[in-house]
């Protein structure tokens, strides 16, 4: 099967992909969210890109990849920025950020001429300076010459209410930027956001370097139990901020001191852990938060990269286990104020669930561990270049994506999902996870495929890639790999199970599913329901919407407003710890069939 070049702008990504994929899914392999509001269907007109240099408008739903191409994505077809709108438009999300800018021409000579000037005779905002703004005014009122001055105001919890935290020589006030952060498990995300109109300026990501400390929160809270290895841990996600801050900066062309804000979201462990709150008690039953409120520092008082008096916001957490990631999530596909009966996945090294409507919400946390993301599996890894990330039957073989369009050295998460469900397709495995005897497939495989099932020194196995004519090393799926898929997709589906029982409905009542994540976006959603992970629900109510965890910090960052719609929605839901229901043991088993 042929594949072929899909680049898209402006965004600088190029991914390769085989021929008949849609641009839908070379953009989610590029990490691209795009806006499907039909389920894939061609019937919102949502996901419309153009193609150059002919300027045609295609649907990235319905396009299919037959050459290399170059794919222009308009801000309005990204799912992001619908979210995010411009000033004015009274929609979902308004360009409302906690903190403003306000420029004087002239610099005042006291405190008190400083607050008249920025006062509106309109309005009733009042304007109190902190010590450190005070000192600023000394400084700058004592320096000669007209440049004026800039005001960086925050607004006050109260009405009307603001803090001026710092002032700055000159006009500075095209320079408002902010951070929106997720703190993952395994990947810390973080971009920089221009707080003047909402635009992303520049996204960067990294490995968590507390992972050399356990690849799982229960590794790390095990480590963290004691004050010093909790600054140990603390100091190690700081420094990581700090690396992504300076390439968001270079990239963007600012200095960090025009960072005034930013937005934090993770799990309730990586949460506490930036905060240096007691850990321990995370770790054993009934594994309570120290804290699931909203808590604000300054830059200054945890040595983050930013202006001093930067206000650090991280958001509410729902419970020990489901942490203000899940908020962000539930924030940005719309669950406040949902309809629909809608279920959220947010799949990684733990595996985050909410489930229903405005009225009536649950959340519950499933241990899939790191399966999914390849670890612990025998050739398995992240989605780095080499890694099989989609596999298909073609004809009489099978054929690979592969990340960087070179030879298959790896497979990812979403390789390894597309390889049990093709398994259980062709009837290499059966519904217990077992592989079948190869003499039992003789006859009803190609020769090709019934080579590919031998026996390596832990018993039976596939080959996904030979790599003869490359001398590299050959990639195999091992009995012992399916059943690491088993453990966390059976993780999994027992949660989502449980919930559904909770709100009293059946699968087929699930009107949406969105599949959040990194690692979410890459999934096949038929694979998906074929291997049991998710319901097998019409393959159009599945919606991919990446790192909503990240988008939602976005607009918490951009909307005061937000945060206090955050907190709202966490006391609406009720968690559901599902290893402590009665006929969790029983779901769980059922769910590890396929």
């Amino acid at each position: 099967m042929k594949h072929f070049s899909v680049a898209f702008k402006p965004d600088g990504k190029r991914v390769f992909i085989h021929s008949g994929a849609t641009i839908l899914e070379a953009a989610g392999r590029a990490g691209i969210i795009l806006n499907t509001v039909c389920g894939r269907q061609g019937i919102c007109g949502k996901c419309t890109v153009e193609l150059v240099p002919d300027r045609r408008k295609v649907l990235a739903c319905q396009y299919r990849v037959e050459s290399d191409i170059v794919v222009v994505i308009p801000q309005t077809s990204r799912f992001v920025k619908q979210q995010i709108l411009e000033h004015g438009t009274g929609r979902q999300v308004k360009i409302h950020p906690a903190v403003c800018k306000k420029f004087l021409k002239n610099i005042p000579k006291d405190v008190k001429t400083l607050q008249a000037a920025l006062h509106d005779d309109a309005s009733a905002e009042t304007y109190k300076l902190t010590a450190e703004s005070a000192e600023q005014l000394k400084q700058l009122s004592a320096v000669s010459g007209e440049a004026g001055l800039t005001a960086v105001c925050r607004r006050k919890s109260g009405p009307n209410g603001y803090s001026v935290i710092a002032l700055e020589p000159g006009d500075t006030t095209a320079q408002l930027f902010g951070l929106a952060i997720d703190i993952g498990t395994t990947t810390v995300v973080s971009k920089l956001i221009d707080l003047t109109n909402g635009d992303r300026k520049a996204t960067a990501a990294a490995l968590n370097p507390q992972g050399r400390h356990g690849d799982d929160v229960v590794s790390r809270i095990a480590y963290a139990n004691t004050e010093q290895n909790l600054a140990e841990m603390h100091n190690l996600i700081i420094e990581c901020i700090n690396k992504l801050t300076a390439k968001l900066c270079t990239k963007a062309g600012i200095q960090p001191q025009y960072i005034y804000e930013a937005a934090v979201v993770g799990n309730t462990t990586m949460g506490h852990i930036l905060l240096q709150f007691p850990i321990e008690q995370l770790g054993r039953a009934p594994y309570k938060a120290h804290s699931v409120d909203a808590h604000d520092r300054s830059a200054g008082d945890m040595a983050l990269a930013a202006n001093p008096a930067a206000n650090i916001h991280t958001v509410e957490n729902i419970a020990g286990f489901v942490g203000s990631d899940t908020t962000a999530v539930a924030l940005a596909i719309g669950m406040p104020s949902a309809e629909k009966m809608s279920l959220a996945v947010d799949i990684g090294t733990n595996g985050e669930l909410v489930l229903g409507t405005a009225g009536r919400l649950y959340a519950a946390s499933c241990a899939a561990g790191p399966a999914l993301e390849g670890a612990r599996i025998t050739q398995g890894s992240r989605a780095v270049a080499g890694a099989i990330q989609r596999i298909l039957v073609n004809g009489n073989d099978i054929d690979l994506d592969v990340i960087g369009a070179g030879p298959a050295r790896t497979i990812c998460g979403s390789g390894l999902i597309d390889a049990v469900a093709e398994l259980l397709n062709l009837g290499v495995i059966d519904a217990t996870g077992r592989f079948v005897p190869a003499g039992r497939l003789e006859g009803k495989l190609s020769p090709a495929i019934l080579a590919r099932v031998i026996k390596d020194k832990t018993g039976p196995a596939f080959v996904l890639a030979w790599n003869r004519e490359n001398g590299g090393q050959t990639v195999i799926l091992t009995q012992g790999d399916i059943r690491e898929v088993q453990l966390a997709k059976g993780a999994v589906r027992a949660g989502i199970t449980i919930l559904l029982r909770k709100m009293g409905i059946d699968e087929s009542q699930v009107e949406r599913i969105f599949l959040a994540g990194a690692f979410g976006n890459y999934i096949r959603p038929e694979s998906a329901v074929r291997i049991g992970l998710l319901p097998p629900v019409p393959l159009e109510r599945i919606h991919f919407v990446g790192n909503a965890a990240v988008a939602g910090a976005e607009m918490i960052l951009l909307d005061s407003d937000y945060r206090a719609l955050a907190g709202a929605l966490t006391r609406k839901i009720e968690y559901v710890e599902i290893a402590n229901e009665p006929d969790f043991q029983t779901i769980f088993a059922d769910s590890m069939g396929f």
